[in-house]
């Protein structure tokens, strides 16, 4: 009797999923999220393929046939991520659990496999279908033998029968090997004939059958190149051809039907699923089969998939008025026109809850209707900040899934919808296409609404939600206000500079051409190196595949063996600032002479804000070369200073506040120079009599110790012996002795829950923490020791933020904020408002909460950004 017999390419689809998902993994720190992916995909084939027979397919390894035959054969391909080659073990025994045999063999490709496989079944008269993320698999497209190619991530399939491959190439499926041959491929790094692409082939193919057809006819082609090409480089089209045919004959491979059948194991499935804390997985399984073991074997009880319904109906006035007052909730998708910071909504796309009724808006008149509407009712939106930006009223009736999903997973840094979708509401599919840009928008809408009481509940489980409405949220309108206030470029002073750092480089060119005793491209490693190491003959501190390796650590280690090194440490630093900085700037400068860089939001695990397009938060501010190019913003017209406020220490308060360490408590409440204290207290001498030196190592003990520095370290950084390092540590923590407690508890804290928050809440998983991994285990507890100091830090200058853009909004100034950057506000002054503004910052910032230990400001004024810091 004939049956289904689908082949799954365990390697391709794995790797997908890998990609398809933000990074997940379990209290132990192992990842799950290829796993996970995996899962979901199967269950949705298995609900909607109900195969007779299923088996899986692996690669072995990287050696393969193929590169005993061409070494280079996939060569220019990343290394697997160890996070990705730790999941495969759990493959195995997601497999195992699942009654699904796995099948790999030394020296073949799990397309070999499956071709080997996938052929004889379909020549004994099965319906056999290939899943599979690679298109070489469409050369087995036969009939009785059809591919599912995934097209976006794992959910969305396209089906190929032979009509299907002809219809899209033009010719029959297994000559996609000659097209291969001819045109080469460059994920596998198969070389094909230079300058042939795929018209070219798909041309020659069509004309003469074969890549034999082709050179039998060789006299009968035009073009002289392509005639040249090909002569020349015959072999290697034939061995190309070779590289992309799947072996479907492996040696001792034989169709052993019965142990295709899927016999789920009920008990070993749940102790998968409770070893990798994998609830959704055995969620998935039990969709299949149940909760119990007396499920007979494919017995599918998953209900098929309903596509979303995205039809859409356009209203306005009076009716879209009272269709919207009507629904409990909203939820949002635009279509923006114009560049952020000052896009425009030309269209709404609509979901109304409960009805989930889709509506279109696209009139000017109606926009404001809604945008009234929005700020009085529970409305779901994906970027609230550009929303805001294009003219939507600030509310706290918004939720903003972008940033809901952040403080969930922090540690993700996409929250594209796609990814969402996957991890929360994995019963939903994407179309593969959409007819327009509306009815995407109308799916966004749809997903939108789903996704908001997931997340809402998730982060009133984790109590998160608190963190969410205080911080998050309200400091969207403030990002979105300084965000399109920008802050003004001198642009002749911009060009004046770039002219100089173009001088100083030649010059230093010049320098380093006459020390090398040749001319050569500084910038390749590869001639830089052979400069170095070869030609001046400096001892190499370390080789890679390439050459001798040049990065900044190498050049430091060489900066006393010869005057080069540091001309070429100089001229990367002045030509990184040229073309970061100086032509970088340029090219973004807009209306008014202004810059407007992006405040990202949803990006760093520890609550940071970052900064880009551009970066105005990672201008050097210690070089004489960085505050040349701070001195390059000034304040716009109309105004008078930049003015700058930056919290004093604010690290080493939160950490006196959470530690609640007595000598450190008492120093900041007395006003003492921390750092001199400190030394005072480690090298045991009066106050008054600590030296320079000793402060400057008491700095970087202070800050040391909340990074989880080692005696190692610290050693490096200061310049001294280790055993002076760990001494400097141990008198540290013997005369701190909370703050040694903290991080002591701290750290065991994270050991027994998994994760760290700050003193407002915010948390951040720490999944490596109970690793068996020493480096792994180590840098976790690391992140358990700073997390609560550094994203406290965070918290602190958001509600900052908050406070005093709200108190110049409520004190009807002029004056406002341009920039932050980590611990400081730049703001834009006028003079008559100078002395108000100073009042106003000292309150918002010094008591926007209380801390055992005083919270304390610098502000400078200056008539550029240098001058203000």
């Amino acid at each position: 009797m004939n049956q289904r017999f689908v082949i799954l390419d365990g390697s391709s689809l794995m790797y997908r999923a890998f990609y398809a998902l933000p990074d997940l993994t379990d209290s132990q720190g192992h990842h799950t999220n290829a796993i996970f992916g995996f899962s979901n995909m199967l269950t949705k084939l298995l609900g909607e393929l109900k195969p007779d027979k299923l088996v899986i397919a692996f690669d072995k390894g990287r050696k393969t046939f193929r590169t005993e035959r061409y070494a280079d054969y996939k060569g220019t391909r990343d290394k697997t991520p160890e996070e990705l080659l730790a999941q495969i073990p759990l493959l195995h025994e997601f497999a195992a659990a699942f009654g699904i045999s796995f099948i790999e063999k030394e020296r073949y490709e799990a397309d070999d496999i499956i071709g080997t496989l996938a052929t004889k079944a379909a020549g004994a008269g099965h319906d056999v279908l290939v899943v599979t993320g690679d298109k070489d698999a469409l050369q087995l497209v036969r009939p009785n033998l059809k591919v599912l190619l995934t097209k976006k991530g794992i959910s969305n399939l396209k089906e190929y029968d032979e009509a299907a491959f002809q219809e899209e190439y033009g010719f029959e499926p297994i000559k996609l090997i000659d097209y291969k041959g001819l045109m080469g491929d460059t994920s596998d790094n198969i070389p094909g004939v230079p300058n042939v692409g795929p018209k070219t082939a798909g041309k020659l193919l069509i004309a003469y059958g074969s890549l034999e057809g082709v050179y039998e006819h060789i006299n009968e082609i035009s073009g002289k190149k392509l005639k040249e090409n090909l002569v020349n480089n015959r072999e290697q089209a034939v061995l190309s051809k070779e590289l992309a045919t799947i072996e479907c004959q492996v040696p001792d491979m034989e169709l052993a039907w019965d142990s295709y059948a899927i016999t789920p194991d009920h008990e070993k499935m749940r102790a998968f699923c409770d070893a990798y804390e994998l609830k959704a997985v055995w969620k998935n399984f039990t969709k299949l089969y149940g909760e119990g073991a007396d499920n007979p074997v494919l017995e599918f009880v998953m209900p098929e998939p309903v596509a979303a319904d995205l039809n859409y109906t356009q209203l306005q006035g009076e009716e879209l008025q009272k269709e919207l007052t009507a629904a409990d909730s909203l939820a949002l998708s635009a279509i923006f026109a114009a560049e952020k910071p000052f896009a425009q909504v030309q269209a709404l796309l609509i979901c109304t809850l409960p009805a989930q009724k889709l509506i279109l808006v696209d009139k000017a008149e109606d926009m404001t209707l809604v945008k009234g509407i929005c700020a009085q009712k529970n409305t779901v939106v994906y970027n609230l900040k550009a929303f805001y930006q294009a003219g939507f009223v600030p509310a706290k009736s918004y939720f903003d899934v972008e940033l809901a999903a952040y403080l969930l997973n922090p540690e993700a840094s996409k929250y594209e919808m796609d990814r969402l979708m996957a991890m929360y509401l994995p019963q939903e599919t994407k179309p593969e296409s959409f007819a327009d840009e509306y009815e995407e928008a109308a799916w966004q809408a749809h997903i939108l609404a789903a996704l908001q009481p997931i997340l809402m509940t998730k982060l009133q489980e984790l109590q998160l939600d608190k963190l969410y409405r205080e911080i998050e949220l309200p400091l969207v309108e403030v990002l979105a206000a300084i965000e399109q206030n920008g802050i003004y470029i001198n642009r002749d002073e911009l060009d004046k500079k770039g002219q100089e750092l173009e001088i100083r480089l030649k010059s230093l060119q010049e320098d380093i051409y006459v020390l090398a005793g040749m001319e050569f491209n500084i910038n390749s490693p590869k001639q830089l190196g052979e400069v170095l190491f070869e030609r001046l003959e400096l001892p190499p501190v370390k080789k890679t595949k390439t050459g001798y390796s040049t990065n900044a650590e190498v050049l430091e280690a060489l900066r006393d063996k010869h005057p080069i090194v540091e001309q070429v440490l100089h001229y990367r630093t002045l030509s990184k600032l040229k073309s970061t900085y100086i032509d970088g700037l340029r090219d973004l400068i807009g209306q008014e002479g202004r810059i407007y860089t992006t405040f990202n939001q949803t990006v760093t695990a520890t609550g940071r804000l970052s900064s880009s397009d551009p970066n105005l938060q990672n201008i050097p501010v210690r070089t004489e070369e960085g505050r040349a190019i701070r001195a390059l913003f000034e304040p716009g017209e109309g105004y008078d200073c930049l003015l700058s406020a930056d919290y004093s220490q604010i690290e080493l308060r939160i950490l006196a506040h959470v530690s609640q360490d007595e000598r450190f408590i008492d120093a900041f409440r007395q006003d003492q120079d921390i750092h001199a204290r400190t030394a005072s207290e480690v090298f045991n001498v009066p106050l008054e009599a600590v030296s320079s030196q000793q402060r400057s190592h008491a700095k970087a003990v202070n800050f040391g110790i909340v990074y989880g520095i080692s005696d190692f370290g610290l050693a490096k950084d200061l310049h001294i012996a280790r055993k002076d390092a760990k001494s400097y540590i141990d008198n540290y923590f013997a005369r701190y002795t909370g703050v040694k407690k903290f991080i002591d508890d701290i750290v065991e804290k994270a050991h027994a829950d998994g994760y760290v928050t700050t003193i407002f809440g915010r948390r951040r998983d720490l999944p490596a923490i109970n690793s068996r991994n020493f480096m792994q285990r180590s840098l976790a507890e690391r992140m358990a020791m700073n997390t609560p100091i550094q994203g406290a830090a965070a918290d602190i200058i958001k509600l900052a933020m908050i406070a005093v853009y709200h108190k110049l909004k409520e004190a009807n100034v002029k004056s406002r904020i341009l920039v932050q950057v980590h611990d400081e506000l730049v703001l834009e002054v006028i003079d008559g408002e100078r002395e108000q503004v100073e009042k106003i910052l000292k309150e918002a910032m010094e008591q926007v909460t209380a801390l055992s230990v005083p919270l304390v400001i610098d502000i400078h004024a200056g008539k550029n950004w240098a001058e203000a810091k």
